[in-house]
This record gives C-alpha cells, sequence and structure tokens, in this order.
C-alpha cells in the first residue's frame, strides 16, 4: 500500500502499508485505564529499551500522561501517511482504540559512529574532526564552528522510496538572496524515486549534467564546509551520507587546499602555485610528449633526442601508443588499489607499477622515458586536492593525447581551445567557472595568486 492519501490512522491501515515488512513491529497491549492500545515501531531504527522503559512500562501501569519523554519531543499525527513517514524515522507511535490520532515518540537509536579524520581529506594542520550519516550530527558540527544565527538550516525530505532528509544551509547577509532562492527552486524539482547518496542530488541540480568538470565541491570536513558558507556559498548536508555538497564553485576553488589557511603563508603560496603547475602537467604532459616526439623533433635538444632515440630504438610501437597502453595501465592500477583492502591496496598499486613498468621495460613493450612521463603525470594528479577535480583531467587526457598523435602540437592547441571555450561558458548556479579570471574580478584575484590574511578573505 503506498505511503500516500489522507486515510485515517487504525491498525487495518497501518497493517496493510507495512505487509511483509518483518522489521516493523506491532504490538498490542492495555493501558492502566483497561483502554486498549497498538504500539509500532521499526527495529534497529526505534530504540526498543528507551520505548519500553519510558513509554510501554509506565502507560501500563499509571496511565498515558505518565509516559517518561518531554511533551516538547511528542507529536500527534492524524494520516496514516504522517504515521508511516514518522515509524520510518525511528519515532515509536502509540494509537488508542477508537482514536482516530496518533501519537509519535521521538525514540530515535543511535547508530552513528564517532567523528573521525577524513581519509581522503586528511591535512597535516587543522581540524580532526569529519563529517558522519548522521545529519543531526553534521549540522552540530557546522553550528560549533559558526555560533551565529545568520547561519540557517533549511530542511526537507526527497526521494519517494527513500524520504531523506537534507539541509540547506547558508549564512544570512552573506550569501546572496537570489542564489538562495534558485537552490531551493531546483529541490523543489527533484524527481529522484530513492536518494542513498549526495551524488543523487549533485546530477539533477547542476547547470551542466554532460560536463566532465565538477560544479560542486564534495567534501567530509566541517571546517571547508564553514569556510565556504562564510565566503557567499551554500551547503546541502545529506543524511546517511558524510559526503557534503557546497556550491558555488571554480576552477581555482578546486585547486585550493583547507591547509592553505592552517600554514605560513609563504609555505602556502609556493603549495599553491606548485598545485596549479602540476594541475597543467597532469593534462598535458603526455600529450606534449607524444607530439613532440612524433611531429617536431627539432624542438628537442640533440643530447636528449639522441637518448630517446636509444630508448626507443626498439619498440615496435609509435609514442602514441606507447602513452595510452601505460596511461590505461596505470588508471587501472589506480582503481585496483582503491578496490582492495586497505592493508594490501597501497602495496598492490605500488608493487604492480614497479613490476610492470620494469617488465615492460625490459620487454621492449615501452621505452623508459614514457614510464617518466607517466609517473610524473601520476603524481601530479594526486596533487589536486578534490578527487572530483582530478577525475576531469583524467578523463580529459586520453582525447588530447589522440589529438596530439594524429595533429602533433596543433592537436593539442586545439583541446586547450576547446576546454577553455567549454569553460568560458561553463557556470556552477549562475558563478563563471574560470571566476575570477573571466570574467576579471581583482578583489579575487587577491585569494587566487596569494594566500590573503584570514580576516581579509574576499566574499
Amino acid at each position: 500500500m503506498p505511503l500516500t492519501g489522507d486515510l485515517a490512522i487504525d491498525e487495518e491501515t497501518l497493517r496493510a502499508v507495512f505487509t511483509d515488512c518483518s522489521d516493523v513491529i506491532f504490538h498490542s497491549f492495555e493501558t492502566a485505564g483497561f483502554t486498549s492500545a497498538l504500539c509500532v515501531y521499526c527495529v534497529g531504527l526505534c530504540d526498543t529499551e528507551r520505548l519500553e522503559r519510558q513509554v510501554l512500562a509506565p502507560v501500563q501501569e499509571i496511565g498515558l500522561e505518565s509516559a517518561q519523554v518531554p511533551l516538547s519531543s511528542v507529536k500527534t499525527v492524524e494520516t496514516s501517511k504522517q504515521a508511516a513517514e514518522a515509524i520510518l524515522e525511528g519515532e515509536a507511535l502509540l494509537l488508542l482504540e477508537g482514536s482516530n490520532v496518533a501519537t509519535t515518540y521521538p525514540l530515535y537509536k543511535a547508530a552513528n559512529r564517532s567523528t573521525e579524520e577524513p581519509l581522503a581529506e586528511s591535512t597535516v594542520r587543522g581540524a580532526r574532526d569529519g563529517f558522519t550519516e548522521s545529519l543531526t550530527m553534521n549540522l552540530s558540527l557546522v553550528r560549533k564552528r559558526l555560533k551565529t544565527p545568520a547561519l540557517k538550516f533549511r530542511t526537507r525530505t526527497v526521494g519517494e522510496s527513500s524520504n531523506t532528509s537534507i539541509a540547506l544551509a547558508y549564512v544570512e547577509g552573506i550569501i546572496d538572496a537570489s542564489l538562495v532562492k534558485e537552490v531551493e527552486q531546483r529541490l523543489d524539482r527533484l524527481r529522484v524515486r530513492d536518494i542513498l547518496e549526495s551524488q543523487y542530488i549533485e546530477e539533477d541540480i547542476i547547470d551542466q549534467r554532460f560536463s566532465p568538470f565538477p560544479q560542486m565541491i564534495a567534501t567530509e570536513r566541517p571546517d571547508v564546509v564553514a569556510s565556504n558558507l562564510m565566503e557567499g556559498r551554500f551547503a546541502i548536508l545529506v543524511d546517511g551520507t558524510p559526503f557534503t555538497l557546497v556550491a558555488p564553485v571554480t576552477l581555482f576553488s578546486m585547486l585550493q587546499s583547507p591547509e592553505d589557511y592552517y600554514q605560513y603563508v609563504f609555505m602556502s603560496v609556493f603549495l599553491r602555485w606548485l598545485r596549479y603547475v602540476f594541475y597543467v602537467l597532469s593534462l598535458l604532459l603526455p600529450s606534449a610528449y607524444v607530439a613532440i616526439t612524433t611531429y617536431h623533433q627539432e624542438m628537442i635538444p640533440t643530447v636528449l633526442l639522441l637518448s630517446i632515440a636509444r630508448a626507443r630504438e626498439e619498440i615496435p610501437f609509435p609514442a602514441l601508443v606507447e602513452a595510452l597502453i601505460m596511461e590505461i595501465a596505470f588508471e587501472a592500477l589506480r582503481e585496483a588499489g582503491v578496490r582492495l583492502p586497505k592493508q594490501v591496496g597501497s602495496a598492490v598499486s605500488i608493487v604492480g607499477a614497479l613490476i610492470i613498468g620494469q617488465a615492460a621495460t625490459t620487454a621492449g613493450i615501452v621505452s623508459a622515458p614514457m614510464i617518466i612521463i607517466v609517473a610524473i603525470t601520476g603524481i601530479a594528479s594526486f596533487m589536486i586536492p578534490r578527487y572530483s577535480a582530478s577525475i576531469s583531467t583524467r578523463l580529459l587526457r586520453f582525447p588530447i593525447m589522440l589529438l596530439a598523435g594524429t595533429l602533433g602540437l596543433i592537436g593539442v592547441m586545439l583541446g586547450i581551445i576547446l576546454i577553455v571555450i567549454h569553460l568560458s561558458s561553463l557556470r556552477s548556479f549562475g558563478a563563471p567557472y574560470l571566476s575570477p579570471v573571466a570574467p576579471t574580478n581583482a578583489k579575487g584575484l587577491k585569494d587566487l595568486w596569494w594566500r590573503p590574511a584570514p580576516w581579509n578573505k574576499p566574499r
């Protein structure tokens, strides 16, 4: 039976709704006043010990008014839909005989893990707590850092089957009011059956779904969310996942780490520039090598050219095929390292890379310079702070290599031009993706080339 309609609450209706749901318990008993009552709850979501101690025992011995639950937490529901949603949220529902109104008690079972440091966003210096799968706890972690009434949370339920609770967070007075309205309109248009992770929402509300570049930041760090909220962005927290979505974003915000503001200013600026350089290398280095060694050998110094020629003397494949073989093998090793257990994942990926690289060079399938190029490219991709940002470079690397192998440096420049055109037209909730470079924003450029003081960050 669907959870829709305005049917009155009774035992028959509730049993029809939860047919074949063995985890939903129907417990009939008599109150102290000899009135028949029905308690309905979901095992695993409702704390049965508290239910027995604070509700069932007092009601059976003394009366309904003796339930040891704060009155501010007790709610009444009038329809079967409201009753079913309350039960599936972990509340205990109490229905008296002859009554069409039920009482719900929020006796949620706490089954949350501790706020551990996110493994994918670890920092040398900074906070060590991270979001969990509990929306309530995640909201408190943000509120802990921004103790101001200007911090607003607007909660709603989305997902036709999952009924997932989400919260829109922003700081009033800093964020543009029109941006908040636009986000709420996009959330209202969501038509998703179930939401098990924040990615379900991200794909449905971004500006361009088929762009390889991420248009929202997914983070597990409360300090990152708090910092972005104070810069005029919004965050979407989803119950059941530790990954919080932050927008609007730019290409350059994807290349900035939260640790930039936790270290000495000169070291932060050095690492930030190093990140920019290696981001370009991770995208273009294999393509540039293929193009130069295939079509533009005159650009290579004579001594280096002779060294590369000796290394490639017995290689049966052109440079393009070499690069494709090694890049695909590297991506396979990276994915294998992620999927394997933590205890062996890193060891397998490192040993596999060494063995495959050495064996491929010895067998004369790929040259040693190509191994070096692919290794530098892999290290460069690891320097990108956001995993979603590194995915775009990994995807675009292959078509640019194909252009380099067919057209040389002209093909590389063609690929760069196409990417720049796409980035120039890309928007993240209306914000230009190349901002503050295009369109130019002199105030924002300060945080692009240099790390401003925390009290002087641009908004």
